[in-house]
C-alpha cells in the first residue's frame, strides 16, 4: 500500500456523502451512525440504522460539526467524533465516565477507520487533528475515554473509543480511572501546544 498523505476536514453538509461512504451501509457498526453517545439507549435502539443516520444528518444540517474525517487523497479513511462534552448526554449517565470536575471540556467519543487503514497510525493522526480542531474552536481541555485492554488485545469493534496507547502517543494523560479498563484521559491545551 502506498504512503498515506492524510488530510482532515470537519464534517459539514457537503461531506456527509463521504462520511456515509466510510461508514458503509451498516452505519459503521450495527446502524450506529455515531449516535450511541448522543441518545438515550431506548432512542438509540428505536433509531438503529436509518433513524440514526437521519439523526446525524440533522445535527450536521443544523450547523453543528459532529466530528472530523481523515482523507488519504480524496478517499475518506477515518472518522473521529469530537465536540463539547454536553453534546454527549450518555457520558453523564455513565457511572464510569461521568464528569471528572466542573471544567469545560471537549470530548472524543468514537473512531472509525477503514479496515485497510487500521494499525497504521490513523487514530493517532485523528487525535492530533481533533485537538487542533478543538483548539481552533476555543477548547482548553480535550477528553477521551479509551479502552485499556487487560488481555493485551481488543477486537477492533470494541475499540471504537480508541486505545490508551494511541491517546498517549497523541499527548493525552490519564486523569481518573473508575474502571480497570476505561480511564479518562485529557489533553491540556496551552498557549505553546
Amino acid at each position: 500500500m502506498s504512503a498515506m498523505n492524510l488530510f482532515f476536514h470537519p464534517v459539514t453538509p457537503e461531506l456527509l456523502d463521504d462520511l456515509a461512504t466510510l461508514f458503509g451501509p451498516r452505519g459503521a457498526t450495527g446502524g450506529c451512525w455515531c449516535m450511541w453517545w448522543r441518545l438515550t439507549r431506548s432512542e438509540f435502539e428505536r433509531n438503529k440504522g436509518e433513524g440514526n443516520k437521519q439523526a446525524l444528518k440533522s445535527i450536521v444540517d443544523s450547523g453543528e460539526v459532529p466530528g472530523i474525517l481523515a482523507y488519504d487523497g480524496d478517499k475518506p479513511v477515518g472518522w473521529c467524533s469530537i465536540g463539547p462534552r454536553q453534546g454527549y448526554a450518555a457520558l453523564e449517565r455513565s457511572r464510569v465516565l461521568k464528569a471528572v470536575d466542573d471544567q469545560q471540556v471537549w470530548s472524543i467519543v468514537c473512531f472509525f477507520v477503514a479496515r485497510s487503514y487500521r494499525r497504521r497510525g490513523v487514530t493517532v493522526r485523528l487525535l492530533e487533528a481533533a485537538v487542533d480542531y478543538a483548539r481552533n474552536n476555543g477548547a482548553k481541555i480535550v477528553e477521551g475515554y479509551p479502552v485499556d485492554p487487560r488481555a493485551g488485545s481488543t477486537a477492533d469493534v470494541f475499540a471504537y473509543t480508541g486505545l490508551v496507547s494511541a491517546f498517549k502517543k497523541a499527548g493525552f494523560v490519564e486523569v481518573l480511572r473508575r474502571s480497570e479498563t476505561r480511564p479518562i484521559m485529557r489533553y491540556f491545551i496551552t498557549e505553546e501546544s
